[in-house]
Parts: C-alpha cells; sequence; structure tokens
C-alpha cells in the first residue's frame, strides 16, 4: 500500500492534513503546524496538559495504524513531530517568543537527536518507535526551556 492513502483518516491525520506531503522539510512544517494551533487556539493554551496527554494519545494510535499499513516511517508521517512540539509546549508560556524558541530548540534536538534519543532512533522500529523519538525530542525541548526561564526570570 502507497503512503498516504487519503482514503484513510489514520493517514489524513499521520500526514497532519497534507501538511507531510510539504516536500521541502516535512517535519518542520508539521512542528510548525502545531506551533500555530498553539498561538492562535486559546483554548489549547488554557488545556494544554490534557491537549497533549490527548495529541500524544491520538498519535500513538495513528503511528500504530500507520506503521501496520506500511511497514515504515515515511517522511510524509509528522504527527510524531506534531505530538513532539506540543510536549515541549507543555513547560512554557505560549506567548510568541517562547514558542519560537520551543520550537527552535524542538527541531534541533529533533534532526541532532542526541542520546537517548538517538537509541530509540535507531532501536525501536515500529508504529510507538516513530513517536518516542519526537516526544523526548519534546521533552527536552521543554525542560531547557524552563530551565532558561528559571535562569533567566
Amino acid at each position: 500500500m502507497s503512503f498516504p492513502n487519503y482514503n484513510k483518516a489514520s493517514h489524513v491525520l499521520a500526514t497532519c492534513f497534507g501538511v507531510g506531503s510539504i516536500p521541502f522539510a516535512p517535519g518542520t512544517w508539521g512542528s510548525l503546524f502545531a506551533v500555530l494551533l498553539i498561538y492562535n487556539i486559546t483554548f489549547l493554551q488554557e488545556w494544554i496538559v490534557l491537549t497533549t496527554v490527548s495529541v500524544v494519545a491520538l498519535s500513538w494510535w495513528i503511528c500504530v495504524e500507520v506503521y501496520q499499513d506500511t511497514k515504515s516511517d515515511s517522511s510524509e508521517i509528522v504527527i510524531d513531530e506534531f505530538a513532539g512540539m506540543f510536549v515541549a509546549c507543555m513547560f512554557i508560556n505560549h506567548d510568541f517568543i517562547s514558542l519560537v524558541f520551543a520550537f527552535l530548540f524542538f527541531r534541533f534536538f529533533d534532526i541532532v537527536k542526541p542520546w537517548p534519543i538517538s537509541w530509540v532512533d535507531k532501536n525501536i522500529k515500529n508504529g510507538p518507535g516513530i513517536l518516542i523519538d519526537d516526544l523526548l525530542a519534546g521533552l527536552f525541548a521543554g525542560v531547557l526551556m524552563l530551565a532558561i526561564f528559571k535562569i533567566v526570570i
């Protein structure tokens, strides 16, 4: 089966409604999609922890479904970056500057993949494996942002 199959809800959601099909840097676009939603939808800001838990749970299901269909981690799957960005944003205020830095730190950790993110990326090869490294990158970015705020403010 080719990916994405836009007749399947899990594939549509895995690409964040087609954002993952942008040919250049789809993971960055998926992350940016999350930031734009968090910045512009007040409900997400006020209920960020509950929303993040829901996004992670939904992303887990989506990654498992898509992996069962394709047996691969296509670059068009960006729901993992979307969820990772929500994790990063649990730790910060949702003003423009904070979101920009959370986005930059998340992308750094997602691309560079320091240990243990690199270990997860190399060793967990299934539906949850698509997601877990991005959740860790989000955790690293969020904790770094929290540390910066504690030191600076």
